[in-house]
C-alpha cells in the first residue's frame, strides 16, 4: 500500500525557495533541505525527484509569487514612471532585505549560467516577461504622450531590465536602499 504524502508540498517549496535564496544552490544540501524543511530525504525525493527538482519548484514558485506581483504593480501606477519607479524601489527593497540577497533568478543566473539549461530557460522566460510587460507599459505611456515619439518602448524596456538586473546583484554587494535607491531615477532619466 502506498504511503501517503505527509507534508504540504507548497508550503515546502516556499521554505525550500527561501534557503535556496539565502544559500544559493550550491551551499545548500539535501540534509539542509530535508532540516529546514522538517522532512525525511525519500519524502523530498518522492515528491520532487531530487535537489534540482525541488530548486526548479522554488524558482517556478517565485516566478509566480514575487516576480509576478512586480510585474502586476505596473498597471497599479498613474503614469507608466511612478509605476516603473515603484516596481524598481519594491525590487531594492526585496533585494536588500536579510542582509542583501539580491533576487532569485539573478542568483540562478549567476550560480547556475550557463551550465544549466533548464535554469536558464526560466530565467530568459521571466526576463522576456518582464520586458514584454515593460514595453506594454511604455507603449501605453507612448500613446498616452508620457514617452517622447524618438523613444522606443522594446528598447527601453531592454535597458530597464538589464538595469534592474545589474541593480540586484549591485544590492547583494551593498544591501543598501538608500544608496541604490537613487539610481532609480538616472535610469528613469532614459525616459525624458
Amino acid at each position: 500500500m502506498a504511503r501517503t504524502r505527509e507534508f504540504d508540498t507548497e508550503a515546502a517549496v516556499a521554505r525550500a525557495m527561501e534557503l535556496f535564496w539565502t544559500r544559493g544552490y550550491e551551499a545548500t544540501s539535501v540534509r539542509d533541505l530535508t532540516a529546514h524543511l522538517g522532512i525525511g530525504q525519500g519524502s523530498l525525493y518522492a515528491a520532487f525527484g531530487d535537489k534540482d527538482g525541488l530548486y526548479r519548484a522554488a524558482l517556478e514558485h517565485y516566478r509566480a509569487t514575487l516576480a509576478a506581483a512586480a510585474l502586476r504593480s505596473l498597471d497599479e501606477g498613474a503614469d507608466a514612471r511612478s509605476a516603473i519607479r515603484t516596481m524598481l524601489v519594491e525590487r531594492i527593497r526585496i533585494a536588500v532585505d536579510h542582509g542583501g540577497r539580491g533576487c532569485l533568478l539573478v542568483n540562478a543566473a549567476c550560480e547556475r549560467l550557463p551550465g544549466d539549461p533548464a535554469t536558464g530557460r526560466l530565467v530568459r522566460d521571466v526576463l522576456s516577461a518582464s520586458q514584454e510587460a515593460l514595453t506594454d507599459a511604455l507603449r501605453a505611456a507612448a500613446e498616452r504622450g508620457e514617452l517622447a515619439p524618438r523613444h522606443d518602448p522594446y528598447t527601453l524596456a531592454a535597458y530597464l531590465v538589464t538595469f534592474l538586473n545589474g541593480l540586484l546583484v549591485s544590492s547583494k554587494i551593498t544591501p543598501d536602499a538608500r544608496t541604490l535607491e537613487p539610481l532609480v531615477e538616472v535610469a528613469l532619466a532614459a525616459l525624458d
